[in-house]
């Protein structure tokens, strides 16, 4: 554990600035879609190919990390997986077409998803139980950063500089990761050679999770809740456009409003969980979400739908989002205690695939109307309330294997102390 609370301190910013990676490497290019467009002869809905096949990298890649990072050590697979983001984040600067964007983007997913999984493991390693909530809360806080900076960085960028700037920005970002990782960051878990690698038998472990109710019943309903955040992004630069005809600048400054209200809800949530329960506060979102989204796509399929309403809607629609999916997640990890990390692993893996669906359907759509995104919208959110529904018939099986692991962890907890004697 780290005792020295200056070394703490640049420590959890490291973590931060790792975990922030991944935002930024969405949000940052966004903006340049138009700039994009043209110069790889695309549409807009094709560019969102581009943000499918980055979902796809990391849904892939995050499944692979977690052994890797048990078997070799942290910070030997952290700097391999750094190296792949740099390298092929030049193969976007370079691409002369929509083919290879597509391409080096799915690599760029592949190698910069170790930044967060090997964070999350390194808190684990370093920190004792009782604090790691509130380093998870300050990493949060690091991470939460980049969304409100990267879009307005990004149109800067490419409105004096060019797309490829961007890319430059992030090669260089991640370079300086490695760096300070590989300086500051100490290894947290030695290389353990019993760790299995076989493809069937992480598969296996996976299955085993999947299996537990609590977990394909909150965790399903949080992930298609979730869906609605992928909605907004790879619908936005569509919507904002396409429709609305902002400028860049502006349609930075539009998404940083309402990613604000994604961020800020977190904070609400936890004076919420002083009050209510997490299935109270999970229901009261979801309906919240479901009635705002079906107001959403009324209004885009009536032809009413005005910009500041747009911005409103997807705002409220948004915070909605953040404040379920944590106590969805919460529940769905409920019957796990030894492999807890594979389950969070595929909450997050739920998570992108999700995702993976919603942008390729978004980006089937030529582009020539709104109404999709506002269906979408609400068919995804209101599906979210219909999964929770299924939640009444389980729930006796739910509370069973939420009290067997609550037992188990005790047990543990209990054998630690007496060792600790």
């Amino acid at each position: 554990m780290i005792s020295s609370a200056q070394h703490r301190k640049w420590i959890i910013v490291l973590l931060g600035l790792l975990t922030a990676l991944h935002p930024f490497s969405i949000d940052m290019y966004l903006p340049a879609f138009p700039a994009m467009a043209r110069d790889l002869h695309a549409t807009m809905s094709d560019m969102a190919l581009s943000l499918a096949s980055y979902f796809v990298g990391i849904a892939l890649g995050q499944l692979c990390y977690g052994p890797l990072l048990d078997r070799f050590g942290r910070k030997k697979p952290l700097a391999v997986g750094l190296v792949i983001y740099a390298m092929a984040s030049v193969g976007c600067m370079l691409s002369h077409n929509l083919n290879e964007i597509v391409f080096w983007r799915f690599v760029v997913g592949m190698g910069g998803c170790v930044a967060y999984v090997a964070a999350y493991a390194m808190v684990r390693d370093l920190f004792l139980p009782e604090e790691r909530a509130n380093i998870f809360a300050l990493i949060m806080l690091v991470m939460g950063v980049s969304p409100l900076l990267a879009p307005s960085i990004g149109s800067v960028v490419t409105l004096f500089i060019g797309w490829q700037a961007i890319f430059a920005i992030l090669i260089t970002i991640a370079l300086l990761l490695i760096i300070g990782s590989w300086c500051f960051l100490p290894e947290t878990h030695l290389a353990d050679a019993t760790v299995r690698l076989n493809p069937w038998r992480i598969a296996a472990d996976y299955f085993t999770v999947v299996r537990a109710p609590a977990f394909y019943i909150y965790g399903l309903c949080g992930a298609v809740s979730f869906m609605a955040l992928y909605v907004f992004l790879s619908g936005s630069p569509i919507l904002f456009f396409n429709f609305f005809h902002v400028s860049t600048t502006t349609y930075g400054w539009i998404f940083t409003i309402i990613v604000a209200g994604f961020i800020s809800a977190s904070q609400l949530n936890i004076f919420l969980l002083r009050y209510f329960k997490n299935i109270q506060i999970l229901k009261g979102a979801l309906l919240c979400q479901g009635v705002i989204a079906l107001f959403f796509c009324a209004m885009s399929w009536s032809g009413s739908l005005s910009l500041v309403m747009a911005v409103t809607f997807l705002f409220f629609l948004l915070a909605c989002v953040g404040v379920a999916f944590p106590n969805a997640a919460t529940l769905a990890m409920i019957p796990f205690g030894h492999n807890t990390g594979r389950a969070s692993a595929f909450i997050s893996f739920s998570q992108m695939f999700c995702g993976i669906v919603v942008t390729i359907i978004i980006s089937s759509f030529s582009g020539t109307s709104m109404r999709p995104i506002g269906l979408i919208t609400a068919v995804t959110s209101c599906l979210a309330v219909l999964i929770l529904f299924l939640e009444q018939d389980m729930k006796k099986k739910i509370h069973r294997d939420g009290s067997e692991g609550r037992d188990k962890d005790k047990q543990r907890l209990t054998t630690k102390i007496a060792k600790g004697r």
